[in-house]
């Protein structure tokens, strides 16, 4: 699974900590981030994830917000923006989100690296939640 990454200037030192935290541990790990605002960024990870049915993104700024509003407006694309370990898990494995997005200012380097783990970790259930799946992808 490829895991692509992103971040504004003011998720880049998170980015950075969970980007060595996923090499770690073996992940296919591709950064996106150029230094750029978190729009050109958070569009280039949707971009990337979407031509790839095997991998996840995970963009980073400072609240989490502006990355996910971003995200959203992708046709295809499913992302939730998450605080806490069971949304990152909850939101993949009944939403089949394919983006995650973090801000550094709310979520520390412990509660991000649990973060990342639960999201990565969760399998799509599918059956009755390719309903909402649909409904969902249906509205872009």
């Amino acid at each position: 699974m490829k895991i692509i990454l992103g971040s504004d200037v003011d998720g880049n030192e998170l980015k950075d900590y969970i980007k060595n935290y996923l090499l770690e541990n073996g992940y296919d790990v591709i950064d996106k981030s150029e230094n750029k605002d978190f729009v050109e960024t958070t569009y280039s990870v949707a971009q990337t994830v979407l031509a790839d049915d095997d991998s996840l993104g995970i963009v980073f700024d400072a609240y989490g917000a502006g990355s996910f509003m971003v995200a959203t407006k992708i046709k295809g694309m499913i992302a939730a923006e998450v605080s806490d370990e069971r949304s990152a898990y909850m939101t993949r494995r009944h939403n089949n989100s394919r983006i995650i997005t973090i801000g550094s200012e709310i979520v520390g380097k412990g509660l991000a690296k649990n973060i990342v783990k639960d999201f990565l970790s969760a399998p799509y259930d599918g059956g009755r939640h390719q309903i909402r799946v649909d409904m969902l992808n249906k509205m872009c």
